[in-house]
């Protein structure tokens, strides 16, 4: 297979980067290509001034080449399949635009042993999302989707190495991207779930055995966090913590399984998100609903969260490097200080953390809206994303000048991560080069087995080792009444297939319903466009200032988004369709039309044999004899 170069000027064919002179580019497209990798290349110097690559010149090849003359009469063959597909009346447009595109890559004509599986090709709706939602860079399923202003998708590493180039446009259509899109790409969680699930369709497994519950005293505690009426401030800094819905100890480590959660009988999702740091303390992901760090020094660390509290953390998703806590002052009401004034050091909560790395434990991460530097990070609320491993600390000096405490955690889950579409978990891989690691002190790494580890033939994460035995232990209550109150509410699983579930994915967030022009904003939400223009109908984007005195500047009015606090006043100046997307919902919901169809044809079929079996019941009752009715009374008795 012939494959051009990618945006970094590597070879997809052969995985090198060829020099300048084995590089061509082509006249049309001007995409490069290596020159070696080629079948039919150019024979004579003139010819790579007017040469098109193989996407090009499919049909019409070059007539200067030596073998242009021996496939003359392919590309004759092909035209003519081409016209005879589209004179084709029976077929739709959809369905002739499919078989140009099996001529032009390679295939046959002629009938093939898939076009009885045609209609089981159609209904997987993986198709679907692999033929509508792909790169334009990497010519692959989106991983990680990103979507511009102008409506089109690419990977998060493909854009990130676009714009790292110094290009300011979009790659497909070449429209101006906004600095902050640029800087801070925001991942498309609709698109993503909408590719899992699709991906989870065809190794879908039915639920497991019942578990075991256990209880815990807090039914006293309300359902939900509130502010008593003796807080004078405002929010929820002196709010009351809601009920615990989840029976593990305080000191648990690693993912909190379903038997653990009476209530739904299904754990800690991998992708929860609650509305702030009180919600997720309830279900026992992060318990502590100020501080970033839960653990003890002597037990080790349990959960972090990740809320941009210092300016040295870096979030790369699978991996990231955690600024330890302390260094500041926080006597009297200094308590929002985030001005380092000393040196960190390897005590109580950052002792808890080096704890953790050298037994090898899982500490269970959840992410913040208020880490705004992070492209993983969620857009409101906070979020559950997984157990990551601590596979190094030291300290070196921060970026306020004083000493501060890193850590790496490495994601080792078993379910896959909230912005990838993968069905899998996470793989051992390789760690990262850390530079700072130079200039680093007190370097502390692990030199044992961690208890936390990938087993092989199990092909999933386990605890190799026994976990740490907890010091709060679980009470189980013997009262009939608590009995009552510990019995969970079964849900009902509905038999909704995958494409009804997809389209309940692509409900807009505004009418709740399935979107129609589907609209993406640049912090990544998902709107019809005819609701997200009638949220802000009647409003002008700038307000004249001045009271009938002196002329001020005209001022830009802030239009926020219904679902966040950013700004998209400049986007709603051109709001653009994601076509994709709209392809996708279209496809799927066509499909679905075709089904109902179907069903309803089988049911009139089905009430069309009945009708033609009843005549037939009534004449044998007509000419029974035992049938007839009486003509007296002592016939009736």
């Amino acid at each position: 297979m012939e494959l051009p170069c990618d945006g970094a000027g590597i070879c997809m064919a052969c995985k090198n980067k060829p020099p300048n002179e084995e590089t061509l580019n082509c006249k049309t497209c001007a995409t490069p290509w290596h020159a070696t990798c080629l079948v039919y290349p150019p024979q004579e110097l003139a010819d790579t001034l007017q040469w098109e690559c193989p996407d090009c010149s499919m049909i019409n090849p070059p007539s200067t080449s030596a073998v242009a003359a021996g496939r003359s009469e392919e590309a004759g063959e092909l035209i003519a399949s081409i016209r005879k597909i589209e004179d084709d009346k029976s077929l739709t447009e959809q369905e002739k635009a499919k078989k140009r595109q099996k001529l032009l890559s390679g295939a046959t004509a002629g009938p093939s042993p898939s076009d009885g599986d045609e209609k089981k090709e159609k209904n997987d709706v993986l198709d679907i999302l692999d033929k509508e939602l792909t790169c334009s860079f990497c010519m692959q399923m989106l991983d990680r989707p990103v979507t511009t202003p102008c409506g089109h998708n690419f990977c998060l590493k493909c854009f990130q190495r676009w714009i790292g180039q110094g290009k300011r446009t979009c790659a497909y259509c070449r429209v101006q991207i906004p600095p902050k899109m640029a800087s801070q790409p925001r991942i498309n969680s609709t698109l993503v779930i909408a590719i899992r699930m699709a991906r989870m369709s065809r190794s879908s497994n039915a639920g497991g055995a019942p578990k075991v519950y256990h209880f815990v005293q807090n039914q006293n505690r309300p359902d939900k966090a509130y502010t008593t009426e003796r807080a004078k401030r405002a929010g929820k800094a002196n709010a009351c913590s809601g009920k615990i819905f989840v029976t593990v100890p305080p000191d648990h480590f690693g993912p909190i399984p379903a038997e653990n959660d009476p209530e739904r009988n299904m754990g800690v999702l991998v992708g929860e998100i609650w509305e702030d740091r009180l919600a997720c303390r309830q279900w026992g992901a992060h318990l502590p609903h100020v501080a970033g760090i839960a653990g003890q020094s002597t037990h080790g660390s349990q959960s972090v969260a990740l809320s941009g509290g210092y300016l040295d953390d870096e979030d790369h998703g699978e991996w990231f490097l955690y600024t330890g806590s302390g260094g500041r002052d926080l006597s009297g009401n200094k308590r929002t200080n985030k001005d380092q004034s000393f040196d960190q050091k390897f005590d109580k909560m950052n002792e808890a953390l080096r704890v953790s790395c050298l037994k090898g434990y899982p500490v269970r991460v959840v992410r913040s809206h208020k880490e705004k530097r992070s492209s993983y990070a969620p857009e409101t609320g906070v979020r559950y994303d997984g157990v990551y491993r601590i596979e190094k600390c030291w300290r070196k000096n921060g970026i306020q000048g004083f000493k501060v405490c890193r850590y790496l955690f490495v994601r080792c889950d078993n379910e896959p991560a909230p912005w990838t579409s993968d069905v899998q978990g996470d793989r051992p891989r390789a760690l990262p080069v850390i530079k700072e690691l130079k200039n680093a002190i007190d370097i502390t790494e692990r030199k044992g087995s961690p208890s936390w580890d990938y087993d092989e033939e199990k092909s999933c994460w386990m605890w190799k080792k026994p976990p740490p035995v907890s010091k709060k232990r679980v009470a189980d209550s013997g009262d009939p009444e608590d009995s009552k109150v510990m019995r969970t509410i079964k849900r009902q699983r509905q038999n909704v297939s995958v494409r009804e579930k997809l389209l309940k994915e692509f409900s807009c967030q505004i009418c709740r319903k399935v979107m129609v022009y589907p609209i993406t904003t640049p912090c990544a939400h998902n709107f019809c466009k005819a609701c997200l223009e009638g949220a802000f109908a009647g409003q002008s984007f700038t307000r004249q200032r001045g009271q009938g005195r002196r002329t001020l500047r005209v001022q830009k009015n802030v239009m926020k988004c219904p679902s966040c606090i950013i700004d998209i006043a400049d986007f709603l100046q051109n709001p653009q369709v994601n076509r994709e997307l709209m392809g996708v919902i279209e496809s799927l919901q066509r499909q679905a039309e075709e089904e109902k169809m179907d069903e309803n044809s089988e049911g009139c079929s089905e009430e069309i044999d009945n009708a033609i079996e009843q005549p037939d019941l009534v004449s044998d009752a007509v000419n029974d004899p035992i049938a007839e009715e009486p003509k007296d009374d002592s016939q009736k008795a």
